[in-house]
């Protein structure tokens, strides 16, 4: 049980390195499709649904869901959301998910009690966005 346990985190933070390379980087230099497959399997993986089934659902059910799982796995998991929808967001600006990257982020820093720059960045800039 404790290797399942494992082997979900190291998916949750493989999802969120991936994103942030994509964030960062801008990762649109490689194949498309490629991508877009490796952003499929992780998102099935990681929430046995696609972006678009998470993304109907309301800010609050979501935290709920996370909420439901093994505290262990919060801090990782709200990472992963805020930066799925940061992510999205850039790709697609959309002030849903500007929103629910900023709900996502600050869950992230008020669980983890860690002080990330580069989330406060993103999230002030999610902030400014709405305005």
């Amino acid at each position: 049980m404790i290797h399942d346990k494992d082997y979900i985190i190291r998916i949750v933070k493989q999802f969120s390195e991936f994103l942030s390379k994509m964030i960062l980087g801008g990762e649109s230099g490689g194949d498309e499709i490629e991508l877009q497959r490796v952003f499929d399997t992780n998102m099935n993986d990681t929430f046995k649904m696609n972006f678009e089934t998470l993304a109907a659902m309301p800010a609050e059910e979501i935290v709920q869901l996370i909420n439901d799982k093994e505290k262990g796995h919060h801090i990782p998991y709200f990472e992963l959301l805020g930066n799925l929808f940061y992510f999205k967001n850039k790709e697609n600006p959309n002030p849903d998910f500007a929103g629910k990257a900023k709900v996502f982020y600050e869950q992230y820093l008020q669980t983890s009690g860690i002080f990330s720059m580069p989330i406060v960045s993103r999230i002030t800039e999610l902030k400014n966005q709405n305005s």
